[in-house]
């Protein structure tokens, strides 16, 4: 992210030459360049939230005290404001002074945490997570990430996708790049550099001993962040085009600032209270997690009530599932699937809220098959572990816990039954629960014994786990953390292959 990257064109592999010639001085800790995640601002204040991510070369500032910038711009930081989320600076081009998000600047320096390439994850999990973003759809054989090591013998470890040529299917290779007593990096005794940005400029020119030729880096996905205050005014969105409606109203595309890409909730008058609405918004602004859909703000002045929350580009699950790129997601890719969306319930779960609607429809789907839960703005805080719903209100009949239908009483553990039925639309990419069924039938047969069939090729330890949420007693059912751990180690956990999984239907 240093000054290699120019505006309007696409990241490249500087070579070593590019590196030393900076136009700013290299490691001085008060220069900042903008990294390729822009920002967009909420009213300046050092003690508010970091701001979601716009378009690239957007510029950033939206209150008269933030200051706007794009990639590639400098920055001095007054280094007495480093302590908060939002920092003072001066832009060295413009003079402008104002705040800054943090969390999209670095250091104009030649550290690797700085580059594109670089994931920053912690290095037990350094392996598991590079795979995971490396073989996303849409990344080509020699995409490429660096990161860190457990071993400390070890500079960093290259990362990057290949075809496989004997199976034709994508894999992920590790190379550890070892240190060498004059600073110099290799993987290979065979050649030897002064740094890593040499050894990467040259495995970009020839795979020379990995699997394959260096080519991009591996594209980030980068966490949303909400404003602090919840309120915005109405002028701030523009709805653009129409998504869906539901019983409590419609969901536009729109755009924040006319620049951010956002997802907007609209409330029909008349169909629930404007306190009751707002209400859901705090709800929803309270939590946070990286696997939950995030608010980033409301307005509720005049009618209809907007909730603007992040934009997830493939919509719903269950409609994603049933699309030509749902078809081909591959049984990997639908185990990591759940154990996002466990990982987003285990933290309700911690939090003692219930969802209790949680199905394939009330998830979403990012750009690179990252999913989300949605739609939890229904969930109470549990003062005594259960929700009692009102014997009026709708809920859908074949996701619903049977001590939901009989007592209309909630709990967590009715969510975990919930997801085992989520966990039969994935695997069957999309399918009505209890096919040919009614739910009148459903009604009467649940509490008479009956579960769902195993679906046809369905691994055995998946439909097992499946039926461990379908317990009759709430308390025997496994909790979401058990349920997130199982899924994020499926294979260990499962010990069994799972490659006719790919053909469940």
């Amino acid at each position: 992210m240093g000054n290699a990257f120019k505006k309007g064109k696409k990241s490249r592999l500087p070579k070593p030459t590019e590196r030393q010639n900076s136009e700013s001085p290299a490691g001085n800790p008060d220069w900042v360049v903008v990294s390729p995640e822009q920002v967009e601002v909420q009213p300046s204040s050092p003690q508010r939230e970091l701001p979601p991510i716009p378009p690239p070369e957007v510029p950033t500032a939206v209150s008269e005290d933030d200051i706007s910038f794009v990639k590639g711009d400098l920055l001095k930081v007054d280094p007495a404001s480093q302590t908060q989320d939002w920092w003072i600076a001066t832009h060295l081009k413009t003079g402008q002074k104002g705040y800054i998000p943090s969390n999209y600047v670095c250091k104009n320096d030649n550290s690797l945490e700085a580059q594109d390439w670089w994931l920053d994850v912690d290095a037990k999990d350094g392996r598991k997570e590079s795979e995971i973003v490396l073989m996303l759809p849409g990344n080509c054989a020699g995409t490429f990430l660096v990161r860190r090591c457990s071993d400390k013998s070890v500079s960093a470890v290259l990362s990057v996708r290949y075809d496989n040529q004997q199976t034709g299917d994508p894999a992920v290779a590790h190379y550890k790049l070892k240190k060498m007593d004059d600073g110099g990096v290799y993987f290979s005794p065979k050649r030897k550099f002064k740094t890593v940005f040499e050894l990467l400029h040259h495995y970009s020119r020839h795979a020379d001993g990995l699997a394959t030729r260096l080519t991009v880096p591996c594209p980030r996905i980068q966490p949303v962040e909400g404003f602090q205050k919840l309120e915005m005014e109405r002028e701030a969105v523009t709805l653009n085009v129409k998504l869906g409606e539901g019983c409590f109203g419609e969901v536009w595309k729109a755009k924040l600032q006319k620049r951010v890409d956002v997802a907007v909730k609209t409330l029909k008058p008349g169909k629930m209270r404007p306190d009751e609405f707002l209400a859901e918004a705090r709800v929803m602004h309270e939590l946070r997690h990286k696997k939950l859909v995030r608010l980033l703000a409301v307005c509720s002045r005049d009618e209809p009530i907007y909730i603007v929350t992040e934009f997830m580009a493939n919509g719903a699950l269950l409609d994603f599932l049933k699309k030509d790129d749902g078809r081909l997601v591959k049984f990997t890719i639908m185990i990591k699937m759940a154990a996002q969306i466990a990982d987003g319930m285990a933290y309700l779960e911690a939090k003692n809220y219930i969802h209790r609607d949680l199905r394939a429809a009330n998830i979403l789907v990012g750009q690179h098959h990252d999913v989300k839960v949605a739609d939890f703005g229904l969930a109470r805080i549990l003062d005594e572990g259960i929700y009692g719903a009102d014997k009026d209100s709708k809920f859908p009949i074949k996701w619903t816990a049977p001590e939901a239908l009989d007592k209309q009483q909630f709990s967590v553990k009715s969510d975990v039954w919930s997801f085992g039925v989520l966990l039969y639309e994935l695997i069957t990419r999309g399918k009505i629960p209890y096919p040919g069924m009614s739910n009148k039938e459903v009604l009467r047969e649940i509490p008479k014994g009956y579960r769902m069939p195993q679906p046809v090729g369905c691994p055995d330890g998946y439909y097992e786990i499946m039926t461990q949420c379908w317990l009759d007693e709430p308390c025997r059912r496994p909790t979401f953390e058990y349920l997130h751990s199982f899924f994020d180690d499926f294979a260990v956990s499962t010990q069994e292959k799972y490659g006719e999984a790919d053909q469940a239907r």
